[in-house]
């Protein structure tokens, strides 16, 4: 297990990495569907911090997997036995989240966490065994992923009202591995296979909301009534979400991965970007309750659980990746349309004036093409 080359040719994601993703939907979909039960029951508080805490688990787990597999995927038959058994802790994981939000317990959901982690461990101990200068790098993540795992189970035995605390810890002790491993040696990472990975977990995440859209026509069908409104926010989510697509695949990721300290930034910052697109879908789904008679949450407050995820993202993809490539008319229209986006519940007609927000957005980005980068990313 060697490490590969950073410039290989060609580079593209693997069917194996395709088929890990498939497990990412079903958490990603039951992590949406129970932060749109806390929302839509007028659990806000809790639904968010929940949610930021499970949707942490599942892209850390996903992103840890991208990484690694970047530097040193070698395809062999041990190699996939081992990403299956991550696969496997994913949907241990994914089956624990119900738990986690009704009744704040963890156990189903770090078990799950923590095979698909020490799966990873393997991994990294088998890279060590070839990784030439990384060989204090691989061996680093392999200790310290291990010990905070421990950490994880033993914050089990905790009570529970010292657990939150806890798990913000344990939160920054799994942060904290890589940015103090990839001091011992940095480990190999190819552009264009990383930016690829990411986009095609956008993808997932973003088709979370045309499953709200779905669902806006399934009621209307089914209930006949509010049709007219349920077909125009069907109509509108799809518009909404085809625009973030158009948004987030406009620049060209690769240049914002350049040293460490860019790819840091790009890596861990799309953790807002994922979580905001996940969530909207859910916002979407409280906006279907309105309009159904079956929320406990009321406009205005409704109409933010899906105007504050769509600003999150769009400002988050401005400062992750198309400030760089971007004149300086459209670095300031994308941030001026988030911010736009942010306050439309205090407008008549929010959902249409967030899709007609982005729509302008997206506009200028087809008149204004990217820009050769300004300056080379070396931190």
């Amino acid at each position: 297990m060697r490490p590969r080359d950073a410039h290989e040719p060609h580079r593209a994601a693997s069917s194996l990495e395709l088929f890990f993703d498939l497990v990412f939907v079903v958490a990603v979909s039951i992590a949406s569907i129970q932060l749109h039960h806390e929302l839509t029951n007028d659990h806000v508080v809790h639904g968010v911090l929940t949610f930021g805490i499970v949707f942490f688990a599942i892209w850390w787990a996903w992103m840890n997997f991208t990484w690694f597999a970047t530097s040193f995927d070698t395809d062999d038959w041990l190699y996939r036995v081992l990403t299956i058994l991550q696969m496997g802790g994913v949907l241990v994981f994914a089956a624990g989240i119900g738990p986690i939000f009704e009744h704040g317990d963890f156990r189903i959901g770090i078990a799950g966490y923590v095979v698909m982690r020490l799966a990873l461990v393997t991994q990294w101990l088998r890279a060590s065994r070839a990784a030439g200068p990384t060989h204090r790098t691989t061996l680093f993540y392999a200790k310290g992923i291990a010990i905070v795992q421990v950490l994880w189970l033993l914050s089990l035995l905790l009570p529970s009202a010292v657990a939150p605390a806890a798990i913000v810890v344990l939160v920054f002790l799994e942060i904290g591995v890589p940015v103090i491993a990839e001091r011992n040696g940095t480990t190999p990472w190819h552009p264009h296979h990383i930016t690829e990975r990411y986009g095609l977990f956008t993808l997932i995440v973003l088709g979370e909301s045309l499953l709200a859209s779905a669902n806006a026509i399934i009621e209307a069908l089914n209930k006949g009534e509010h049709i007219a409104s349920l077909i125009g926010l069907a109509a509108l989510t799809l518009v909404t979400t085809a625009a973030l697509w158009w948004i987030y695949f406009w620049p060209p990721h690769h240049r914002a991965i350049g040293g460490m300290g860019a790819s840091l930034f790009y890596g861990y910052g799309h953790y807002f970007v994922f979580a905001a697109a996940a969530a909207f879908s859910a916002g979407i789904e409280v906006e279907i309750d309105i309009l159904t008679g079956e929320s406990k949450l009321h406009e205005p407050w409704a109409a933010f659980t899906y105007t504050v995820p769509v600003a999150l993202f769009v400002l988050g993809i401005w400062l992750l990746a198309i400030r760089r490539s971007a004149d300086a008319v459209v670095n300031v229209v994308v941030p001026v349309g988030a911010l736009l986006i942010l306050i439309d519940p205090l407008l008549p007609l929010p959902i249409a004036t967030t899709a007609l927000t982005l729509i302008i957005v997206v506009a200028v980005l087809v008149w204004r093409p990217p820009v050769e980068a300004k300056r080379p990313l070396t931190a």
